[in-house]
């Protein structure tokens, strides 16, 4: 039988509760290293700027995983191993901001008027990043107080029940956005249905996107439900299949429908603050989706990106 050092440390100084995987650790790491590697490729070619967020959640997860590595070598390091269960707790919250991000970008490309609920495409994707950066910090907040090896358990306890309030406060602004991005797709069916297929195949990869982590959340939340009596941190197949795997995937996706390639060139990012007030004023937007061509109609990416150019004082794309 293979010796274990991560639980044969003296109870006292001991972090793990079994066992780990040192190989599926070396795994993840490159599987994430790789999509994160593919992610800023992809930011550069698409000339996305706002894709540094995506890009950080997979750089954490990333970084997550090698203090793992680190931790079940040095299993009597505290830095390592409150380094990669922090990261692991809140690393996802990343991908969150950037569905938020996405959707904001969308309202804005495929609706006349880069509104629903009467709310502007950019205020939005303010809004929603506004809720996730909350249950970020609590979450943070939570995560980095129940890690460490001198704390009570009064004060372990105290810290998972801030966190398990971060993922609940997260999973409640899922919920209201799936309401929204339903909104959404009814007003692109009623505005733009030629354009329709586009914004769905973005649109599915977000709710599949938040699918995943709404998975992740419900597993987080069974998972301290218990308290420090949960057997279900000794068992990390059930973290890899209900936590690591789905945010891999989910960035994965992203990779394959990425949003440059559904919402190129520069003419369908946001408008700069003072253009935003003339657009709205002459009620003219520069990324109008009558004035943009259908989905059986539209060239390559490459082809289409340069076709394409705003004349700001008219609001056409030509």
């Amino acid at each position: 039988m293979r010796s274990c050092p991560a639980i044969e440390l003296p109870e006292k100084d001991r972090l793990w509760g079994s066992c780990p995987n040192i190989a599926a650790a070396y795994i993840l790491a490159v599987l994430f290293a790789l999509t994160t590697c593919v992610h800023i490729a992809q930011a550069i070619i698409y000339r996305k700027g706002y894709c540094w967020v995506i890009i950080m959640s997979a750089l954490w997860q990333t970084v997550c995983y090698v203090l793992r590595i680190l931790s079940i070598k040095y299993p009597a390091s505290i830095g390592y191993y409150s380094g990669w269960f922090v990261l692991i707790l809140v690393s996802p919250l990343w991908t969150n901001a950037f569905v938020y991000m996405v959707m904001g970008r969308m309202v804005y490309n495929f609706t006349s008027t880069a509104r629903v609920f009467r709310i502007k495409a950019w205020r939005f994707t303010l809004y929603f990043v506004i809720l996730d950066v909350v249950a970020f910090i609590v979450q943070a907040g939570g995560a980095s107080s129940a890690s460490g090896q001198d704390k009570s358990e009064r004060d372990v306890l105290l810290g998972l029940h801030i966190y398990m309030g971060g993922v609940g406060f997260q999973q409640i602004f899922v919920l209201v956005f799936f309401y929204v991005a339903f909104r959404f797709q009814q007003q692109v069916r009623q505005e733009s249905p030629g354009r329709l297929p586009q914004a769905l195949l973005l649109l599915y990869v977000e709710y599949a996107a938040l699918i995943l982590i709404t998975i992740r959340i419900i597993f987080r939340l069974a998972e301290y439900s218990k308290g420090l009596n949960s057997t279900i941190p000794n068992h990390e197949v059930y973290q890899y299949v209900f936590d690591t795997l789905p945010m891999l995937v989910a960035l994965v996706i992203f990779n394959f429908v990425h949003p440059g390639r559904i919402m190129p060139g520069k003419i369908s990012d946001f408008p700069r603050r003072k253009e935003r007030k003339t657009y709205f004023k002459t009620n003219t937007l520069p990324f109008s989706s009558e004035l943009l061509p259908t989905q059986a109609s539209m060239p390559e990416p490459n082809a289409f990106q340069p076709a394409l150019q705003v004349v700001p004082s008219h609001g056409h794309v030509r």
